[in-house]
């Protein structure tokens, strides 16, 4: 049987779930959920990513709440002294977010349609590093997740530019797991690394590429050069779910195909 009543405090398990056929398990979500859309519809918003509404939460007498991170841990100390069981998954890598569609699935019940859904992702990875081993060659790519102060991408997304044909500049900083230990105290770095293509997510709001390009000596980039400056959605990319693996890595994919078509 599995939980019956949970709480979504971050959209990866509601999509999840939702993919799964498994969405009447779910009785609340967080207010930054986007996929599916249907979700906002019909489930109460009762998070935040840092924050939660905890009474709201009480009310609705979960059975099973679902988290993810560090940045989580006081919201979920505060459901677990009430009483309430809590996962909250820390996985960073897109090896890590199919194994996490594995395992919420065989808690639910559903282990088959979820190691099933995650093959079919899988293969949808494989088909376009197939595609990329094609290309002509590839751009070395800085993705921003955050620009006040710099932060650069977090290791599922330099993993997903990788298999989409490109390759992150910073590859050791994709490695730290905390956002702060992936800001960049001198942005001039960036110019020096010489980016092809320059992704932006800045979670929460647009990404500004006029903004980008008139930052110091930035406009020696071969990126700023040639306006490959490109916004990817967050929810798009910076969920370590399934939107990742699917829509996220098919737009990075075809800025890329496109950059290697004019510079092959």
């Amino acid at each position: 049987m599995g939980p019956q009543r949970i709480v979504c405090l971050t959209e990866e398990p509601t999509e999840t779930l939702y993919a799964l056929g498994e969405q009447h398990r779910i009785v609340g979500i967080s207010g930054f959920t986007v996929r599916p859309p249907v979700a906002r519809k019909e489930k109460p918003k009762v998070s935040a990513f840092t924050s939660a509404k905890i009474g709201e939460i009480l009310k609705l007498q979960p059975d099973f709440v679902i988290g993810f991170s560090d940045i989580q841990a006081e919201i979920a100390g505060e459901l677990i002294r009430h009483g309430i069981e809590v996962w909250i998954s820390n996985h960073r890598s897109v090896e890590g977010i199919l194994d996490y569609i594995r395992r919420l699935g065989a808690m639910v019940g559903a282990a088959a349609k979820a190691n099933a859904y995650a093959d079919e992702l899988q293969r949808g990875l494989d088909a376009i590093a197939a595609e990329a081993a094609r290309l002509p060659c590839r751009p070395k790519v800085y993705f921003e997740e955050w620009d006040e102060p710099p932060i650069t991408g977090i290791r599922w997304v330099a993993e997903l530019v990788r298999i989409a044909g490109g390759d992150d500049i910073f590859p050791e900083r994709a490695a730290e797991p905390l956002a702060k230990q992936r800001i960049l105290e001198d942005a001039s770095e960036v110019v020096r690394r010489a980016p092809d293509i320059v992704f932006g997510s800045w979670c929460g709001k647009k990404f500004r590429p006029d903004k980008v390009a008139a930052r110091p000596g930035w406009d020696a980039i071969p990126a700023v050069r040639d306006r490959e400056l490109h916004e990817i959605k967050s929810p798009l990319i910076l969920q370590p779910g399934p939107a990742a693996l699917s829509d996220g890595v098919r737009e990075i994919a075809g800025v890329i195909q496109a950059w290697a078509r004019r510079h092959g």
